[in-house]
């Protein structure tokens, strides 16, 4: 395990409904790269991180995808995320972490900053119009 900087509070974005109580697993497909098993499960201590994450997924899935964001509790060991810090953010700016063990869902985080409709645009372009193949490597 890669020492974390972080020692909480954590976040979580997804379009998932969820419980206080329900815990994140590994073992489901990327939002990113549906043709990827995820490994791990996501998490950063920026809930404006948690918030990006959960509006892309959103717009990857399309339709009436609410995102949502959550506050989350690492049951087990986590590390930094490989796929930000030091490959692409040296020194994870991003807070974004990674582990194979549950989150448990804590709360529900209702306010976030969120995406412009010109964020969003750019988005669509960078990453949402790619082919899922196009979207880059997962460190998994």
């Amino acid at each position: 395990m890669t020492e974390a900087l972080d020692e909480g509070p954590f976040f979580h974005g997804t379009i998932a409904k969820l419980y206080v109580g329900d815990f994140l697993i590994a073992g489901y497909r990327s939002n990113y790269r549906p043709d990827v098993v995820m490994n791990h499960i996501y998490f950063t201590s920026r809930v404006d991180g948690a918030g990006l994450a959960a509006e892309l997924a959103a717009e990857l899935i399309g339709g009436d995808a609410i995102p949502r964001v959550y506050a989350v509790e690492p049951t087990g060991p986590f590390e930094n995320d490989p796929n930000v810090t030091d490959k692409k953010f040296p020194g994870n700016p991003t807070r974004s972490y990674r582990s194979r063990a549950p989150l448990k869902i804590i709360g529900e985080i209702t306010h976030w900053t969120r995406l412009t409709p010109e964020a969003l645009q750019m988005w669509r372009e960078r990453l949402i119009a790619r082919r899922p193949e196009e979207r880059g490597e997962i460190i998994n």
